[in-house]
């Protein structure tokens, strides 16, 4: 009953990343902690969205800026590995509830961002990647961060759910190969994380087609939620570890 549980908050969790480009973390976590304690959770998150963020690439194949993906991702790959390691010797206890509130602090950050027209040019993305690659690699939800740089790159809707599912999809790659080298990443953290990726990539194509009939005003306001409800999971995720 618990995998029946788990499975069907990942179609939801899919559904929701497919929508607005992050957030099935936020929504799978703290179930995977529960099952499976925080030091395992991450790596079957890892794999997880290593599959949900290939279906959004599929997704959106089309609109993709490989532009900004490669700009992003020239750094984020080997910081994403190099905070994996990190995540291995340190207690990210501290780091997830700073984390939180960072999430919580963008949505005014982001429109004071917007008033101004506030723009980021490719090598603001690859100072960009190099940061949030490096804290992707030691927790496990930063998807959120993502968000304020792509926006500001002028990615929205399909644009920007499939450019960051791409540059997320590296950074991924990266921290999975990281744990596998490392030795934490057993068949039995494999296969659990094959089978709640599978979800996610359901819940993305369920999401395609209400990506595509929502006005642009409705997806910022549905990016600020999730910011929100990330950054107060976080916080709670933190303050329970």
């Amino acid at each position: 009953m618990i995998w029946v549980l788990v499975l069907l908050i990942g179609l939801v969790a899919g559904t929701l990343a497919g929508v607005i480009g992050f957030g099935g973390t936020t929504v799978l976590l703290p179930i995977l902690t529960l099952m499976f304690g925080p030091k395992a959770a991450v790596p079957i998150m890892a794999i997880a969205s290593i599959l949900g963020n290939f279906s959004r690439v599929v997704a959106w194949w089309r609109v993709i800026n490989w532009r900004a993906v490669a700009a992003y991702s020239v750094t984020a790959v080997p910081a994403a590995w190099l905070g994996a390691r990190t995540m291995l010797a340190l207690d990210p206890k501290i780091l997830e509830i700073s984390l939180g509130i960072f999430f919580i602090a963008m949505i005014p950050i982001r429109r004071w961002f917007a008033a101004r027209g506030f723009t980021i040019s490719l090598l603001g993305l690859a100072a960009a990647g190099g940061i949030i690659g490096y804290l992707t690699g030691i927790v496990a939800n930063t998807g959120p961060i993502n968000t304020p740089f792509f926006l500001a790159y002028g990615l929205t809707r399909g644009a920007f759910v499939g450019t960051e599912a791409m540059s997320s999809l590296s950074m991924f790659t990266s921290k999975t190969a990281a744990f596998r080298s490392f030795g934490a990443l057993p068949w039995d953290t494999i296969v659990n994380g094959l089978a709640v990726g599978s979800t996610l990539m359901v819940g993305t194509f369920l999401a395609k087609r209400f990506l595509q009939r929502i006005n642009e005003a409705t997806f910022r306001g549905l990016i600020e939620l999730i910011l929100l409800g990330a950054g107060l999971a976080m916080i709670a995720s933190g303050l329970l570890w």
